[in-house]
């Protein structure tokens, strides 16, 4: 008994240990440069985790990017390159030395390749051997590969060239006048446009954007960098005004000619979606017009350039927007997959290239937000989508001689998914509000996990955050807005707290996801962490919800986006531990337009904003966005007033902060300036910042400077 006592006690004072431990390991709060610099407090990751070609296996890069990692569905994965061989067997080859793997690409199931400085190199990983590969311009931009990576297509100012082992820096294009651009991506990236080259299955032909922008305003950007500081102009084509031109080139590797695609008249259109035919013989567009309103898609002939024939027309009152290319079936040049939106909803249609419509393969209120593959007998086809819940995106498999669908994979929350080369696996990258990240390999066959590479654990377990919630609340109409709330740690509801709306609001973007941390950032939770609520609803106009929820804010936009976060402020006016008189918004790009027009259409209900990058006056906008919202100048002026902040300057009550980079080439330095002329003519105070020489986003260290200002904002005025 007597030795029994000291052992309970030690027991006793053990435990109390722990408890406190584990009180004190979850008492740390964020910081702005965690928010924004510290890598360890996002999910462990696989970096550059992709597909060995031709295999079931697959690499990744080491934390230190210092090593190259092979695995496959059986064992752990090996290192099969480190940076210090890499670079003795580059140097060897005339390459100057390199500390890590970064940017590697596979060539073929044993050999990477390497660009630098112009030169591409290729590396055995077997037997540790480099080579200088071919040459490309020490300038040259936008570098894209041939399928095969035996020749890559470049761009230098405003031509285009191609090299290839023994025939290097062979211009394709010989364009002396910088307005008439080549090989670039066109139409200010819209439409899905990512870049500007497109090559054909086996290489042999290259597929090119020619845009033509002589017809196009200079707009003036200045950089401050140097004495005197130096104009920049660029084309920025705004909404009512003149268009530029676009044609495609096609680029034959072996005779050296190129022919033109007769996309005919008028020239003010948009050329989008290209897909070479699996036989190279063909090259189909979607055709869209400039009102946006109207799609053709075309086939041409890709030898001559001539014009085939139209497959079939898709029109809708206020916008089509296609925005993915065909996908053929695998081992068949006469059917493919299209997407579209035409039922309301983005589904997937098997057409054959006669235009013919075979069948509508996916139906229902829910979006299709990508075709991921086929299977390799191209029996079925692979897609990822809304089905389960707008708030989540799963893999499904769809028949094509039946319809029939049925999903690949499990767990509640958002699953990025990489198709392998043979079509058998699936590589799996999923989070969801408690699960970090998980990687599994499946097996699309029965769905079932082939192999688990990585389940990170949470990085923030040591950090004392406050709750995320999810859920909807109604719109105006009926419909279901998603909102996501943050709050306070040691959160009480007899308390009166402060809250920070985030919004964005516009096209293309959805803020809240089943996902890790419900899809916030965590400058969000370290300003829960400071007592502030945050809040975040996904309005009308914002992505994956269908036509109907996108289009509604079509000729007026800022009216049922604002009308729907006001739905939101509603219900936080409805909690008892909301004090409705420190009320503050904050957005950057569409969401600064959203914050400034909260402010002043409705001056009695936040305190304070703070718009970065903001459109005030959509005049001032490019075409290609611009007019698929809101028609031209011309055709909606009522429109286009209602939506011009400088009209309702004079409103502002509460305090404004506006923020813009002094060289925005997206929404123009000349937005916020023209808004402070405005409140200047109106005698209105507002604070406003600048962050010279940033684009439109502020970016690198300068974000934490950005998000310490932004804080202090708020702190300042709002707490």
């Amino acid at each position: 008994m007597t030795h029994k006592q000291p052992l309970a006690g030690l027991l006793l004072l053990w435990l109390l240990f722990l408890a406190s431990f584990s009180v004190t390991a979850q008492q740390k709060t964020l910081t702005v440069e965690d928010a924004f610099q510290n890598p360890a407090l996002t999910p462990a990751n696989l970096r550059q985790l992709t597909w060995v070609p031709g295999t079931n296996e697959y690499s990744y890069v080491s934390d230190r990017y210092d090593q190259l990692l092979r695995g496959g569905l059986k064992g752990n994965p090996q290192v099969i390159l480190t940076a210090t061989d890499l670079s003795a067997a580059l140097e060897k080859a005339g390459a100057s030395k390199v500390s890590t793997v970064n940017g590697l690409q596979w060539l073929n199931g044993q050999e990477v390749l390497l660009n630098q400085k112009g030169t591409v190199y290729r590396y055995n990983v077997r037997n540790k051997t480099g080579q200088a590969f071919y040459k490309l311009d020490a300038a040259a931009e936008n570098v894209d590969f041939a399928p095969n990576k035996q020749r890559a297509a470049y761009t230098k100012a405003q031509n285009l060239f191609i090299s290839q082992p023994g025939k290097e820096n062979v211009p394709i294009t010989q364009e002396t006048n910088p307005e008439i651009v080549n090989g670039q991506a066109a139409h200010r990236s819209e439409f899905g446009i990512r870049k500007g080259t497109f090559w054909s299955p086996s290489g042999n032909s290259l597929a090119f954007y020619r845009m033509d922008q002589t017809m196009v305003t200079d707009y003036p950007l200045v950089s401050i960098d140097q004495m005197p500081a130096k104009l920049n102009n660029i084309k920025y084509p705004m909404a009512g005004a003149k268009s530029h031109h676009v044609t495609v080139g096609v680029y034959n590797v072996a005779s050296g000619k190129t022919v033109f695609l007769k996309t005919g008249e008028p020239a003010e259109q948009y050329l989008t979606n290209l897909t070479w035919s699996p036989d190279e013989k063909h090259i189909y567009l979607a055709v869209v017009n400039r009102a946006q309103n109207h799609m053709w898609l075309n086939q041409y002939d890709a030898a001559t350039g001539a014009f085939v024939k139209t497959l079939f027309e898709e029109q809708n009152e206020k916008w089509v927007e296609p925005e993915h290319p065909l996908y053929f079936v695998p081992g068949r040049t006469d059917q493919f997959v299209w997407i579209s939106e035409r039922d309301g909803f983005n589904h997937l249609y098997l057409y054959n290239t006669n235009g013919q419509l075979i069948r509508q393969l996916t139906k229902g209120e829910w979006v299709v937000t990508d075709l991921v593959g086929f299977d390799k007998n191209g029996r079925e086809t692979y897609y990822t989508s809304t089905a389960e819940s707008p708030l989540e995106r799963h893999l499904y498999a769809v028949e094509l001689s039946t319809g029939r669908t049925g999903r690949l994979t499990q767990g509640s929350g958002v699953h990025n998914i990489s198709f392998g080369p043979t079509s058998q696996y699936f590589i799996d990258n999923y989070s969801s509000p408690v699960t970090p990240r998980t990687i599994r390999i499946l097996d699309t066959d029965a769905g079932k996990v082939a192999k688990t590479l990585l389940v990170a654990q949470n990085p923030l377990q040591d950090y004392k955050l406050g709750e995320t919630t999810i859920f909807p609340i109604k719109a105006e109409d009926g419909t279901d807005l998603f909102c996501r709330m943050i709050t306070p740690p040691n959160f009480d509801e007899k308390k009166k707290y402060p809250v920070v709306v985030y919004v964005y609001g516009g096209p293309h973007a959805q803020m809240i996801t089943n996902s890790w941390l419900g899809g916030s950032n965590l400058w969000m939770q370290m300003m829960a962490q400071k007592g502030y609520i945050v809040f975040t609803l996904d309005n009308r106009g914002s992505a994956d919800r269908g036509r109907a929820f996108e289009q509604a804010i079509f000729r007026q936009v800022g009216t049922p986006e604002v009308s729907d976060q006001l739905k939101g402020v509603e219900y936080l006016k409805g909690l008892p531990y909301v004090d409705a008189s420190r009320l503050g918004v904050h957005g950057w790009s569409y969401g600064g337009f959203m914050t400034t027009s909260l402010m002043l259409k409705h001056p009695d209900v936040f305190k304070v904003g703070i718009a970065g990058g903001p459109v005030i006056d959509w005049r001032l906008y490019e075409i290609m966005y611009t007019e698929r919202y809101m028609d031209t100048p011309q055709e909606n002026p009522e429109g286009f007033q209602k939506a011009n902040l400088l009209n309702y300057v004079k409103n502002l009550k509460g305090k404004l902060l506006m923020i813009h980079g002094t060289v925005d080439d997206v929404v123009l330095w000349q937005h916020s300036q023209a808004f402070l002329k405005k409140a200047v003519d109106e005698g209105v105070l507002l604070d406003y910042f600048v962050y010279p020489g940033h684009p439109h986003n502020v970016m690198g260290k300068d974000r934490v400077h950005l998000y310490k200002k932004v804080t202090q904002y708020f702190d300042e005025h709002l707490k």
